[in-house]
Order: structure tokens, then C-alpha cells, then sequence
């Protein structure tokens, strides 16, 4: 849990990810059509890729439904909330915040 919450904390947007998820790929998409370069951790890609997935099932994100999404260090959900805040135009506010947009 320790080795989540750096990684989680050092940069301003974090993505956990399967490389084989249509989802993952769409919200990453969707963060680089702003011009934000988050971090990307490859769950299925990476050594202690089922350990992370464990630390963030403690966090109540479900291991299957990625991606899992932290802004600021905070975990803000996965696909459906990502959309519903971009939708109402909450999710920029937030990326500028974190220092992770800053146009």
C-alpha cells in the first residue's frame, strides 16, 4: 500500500491500465486530447502488476474495471467517472489543480 501511495502522489496524473482494455485506451485517449501526459502503469506489463491491483482493490477500485484513475494523488474512479466529470465539465478544473494541465 505504501509503494501505491508514491506512486500515486509523485506525479499529478496517474493511470493504472491493462494494455488490453478498450476502456483504458479510451480515457487515456481522452487525457492526451487535452495535451496532459499522465503516467501509465501497465498493470498486465509491469513485475508487481498484481500487487498494485491488490493495493487498489483495498482502495475499492475494482480490479476489473479499469482504468484506475488518481488526480493529485487522489483516486477519482475509473472510465464512468472520468466521463461523467468531463461531461460536466468538472475534469479539466481538476487536471489544472493537480498541475497536470496548465492551458
Amino acid at each position: 500500500m505504501e509503494s501505491l501511495n508514491k506512486l500515486v502522489t509523485e506525479k499529478p496524473l496517474v493511470i493504472f491500465s491493462m494494455t488490453t482494455c478498450c476502456m483504458s485506451h479510451t480515457i487515456k485517449s481522452l487525457f492526451h486530447d487535452f495535451g496532459v501526459n499522465p503516467t501509465i502503469y501497465e498493470l498486465d506489463e509491469i513485475a508487481n502488476g498484481r500487487e498494485i491491483e491488490q493495493a487498489l482493490s483495498r482502495l475499492g477500485c475494482n480490479p476489473t474495471m479499469m482504468p484506475a484513475v488518481f488526480i493529485g494523488g487522489e483516486f477519482v474512479g475509473g472510465a464512468n467517472e472520468i466521463m461523467s466529470l468531463h461531461l460536466k465539465r468538472s475534469l479539466k478544473p481538476m487536471l489544472k489543480n493537480a498541475g497536470a494541465l496548465w492551458v
